[in-house]
């Protein structure tokens, strides 16, 4: 069932992929209505799943509040639904593993905003001009031989 559409201008070929585009993109769902997603960050890695509902947010089977004490962690786990305009609309169910709170926090945000992405294709432009479904791939340096830490030197003696 595919359109075949002969492009004559070059302008005419802007229209053609922008069809083609959203012909492609399909939502992708499961048996239970729920979209899957994949958030890394540092060293920890998010499973999240969504589907519609009051907007109950569960990570490792706690809530987030009690997961995320600091305020600050769980605005980012809201702002995914703050761009598109869904707060509220959907349940959040991950698992999470490896990092620290922060990390975990990051990762939560990118799998979330991966599984809005899935669950709603037409949200893809929001979420990817806010920076959402871009992987942050900055982690801590390794420390090298001969030095305090990665970069630091081992304190001068002069006597």
């Amino acid at each position: 069932m595919t359109e075949t559409t002969t492009v004559t201008d070059l302008k005419d070929l802007g229209a053609a992929t922008a069809v083609s585009e959203a012909a492609l993109s399909e939502p992708k769902i499961d048996a239970q209505g729920r979209a899957y997603g994949t958030g890394r960050r540092k060293d920890a890695v998010a499973r999240v799943w969504i589907k519609p509902g009051s907007g109950k947010i569960t990570i490792n089977g706690k809530d987030q509040i009690v997961y995320f004490g600091r305020p600050v962690l769980r605005m980012l786990l809201e702002q995914p639904f703050e761009i598109v305009s869904r707060e509220n609309q959907f349940d959040v169910v991950a698992t999470v593993k490896g990092g620290g709170l922060s990390g975990q926090a990051g990762a939560l945000r990118h799998g979330i905003s991966r599984a809005l992405n899935n669950y709603e294709p037409a949200l893809h432009t929001a979420l990817k001009k806010a920076g959402l479904l871009t992987r942050d791939d900055r982690t801590v340096e390794r420390k090298k031989y001969g030095r305090a830490k990665a970069r630091r030197s081992f304190q001068f003696s002069k006597r």
